[in-house]
């Protein structure tokens, strides 16, 4: 067994519509703004970026992320990663009740040394650590959600001096 292999699986139930979910999970750039544990996300490309996640173990991980696949008709957004982690995750959106489940996926071999050498002993502590990431992640979306589903609908106006874009 590579001990330094990790893969996760998680369920997001949320009161939204499957089409608004897909497009906040879509918009990488903004995860720092509802997730608390992405700490930085900046664009290389079209299709890629850099970002920066931390959660309650005291490390950054820095990765670079690419797209893989973006299909709103199936409702999977699928990314690859390098860097200190290397591998890919998943979500699949899918209607659920009145609202939407969010399948999350991921598989993923450490790079960083730290984690190389703590694989064994830490494998436990780094679970848990992704575990409460995705907890926190759940609900900042879900607080996400909530306040754009209570802002009135209607035409966007762009910022003060900008350009809608």
């Amino acid at each position: 067994m590579d001990w330094c292999h990790y893969r996760f699986r998680s369920r997001w139930d949320l009161d939204a519509p499957p089409a608004a979910v897909f497009a906040v999970l879509a918009d990488g750039a903004d995860y720092p703004r509802w997730w608390p544990q992405v700490r930085e996300v900046r664009q290389i490309d079209e299709r890629s970026g850099a970002a920066r996640f931390r959660s309650l173990v005291p490390y950054d991980l820095w990765v670079i992320v690419s797209e893989a696949r973006q299909d709103p008709a199936d409702g999977v957004l699928e990314i690859g990663f390098s860097g200190d982690l290397e591998g890919w995750a998943r979500w699949t959106v899918l209607p659920h009740g009145n609202g939407t489940r969010a399948f999350f996926e991921q598989e993923v071999v450490a790079r960083k040394p730290l984690l190389r050498r703590l694989a064994l002993p830490g494998r436990p502590v780094f679970r848990a650590n992704h575990a409460l990431m995705m907890r926190s992640g759940l609900r900042g979306l879900r607080a996400l959600l909530a306040t754009k589903s209570a802002r009135p609908s209607g035409p966007a106006s762009p910022p003060s001096g900008g350009n809608a874009v």
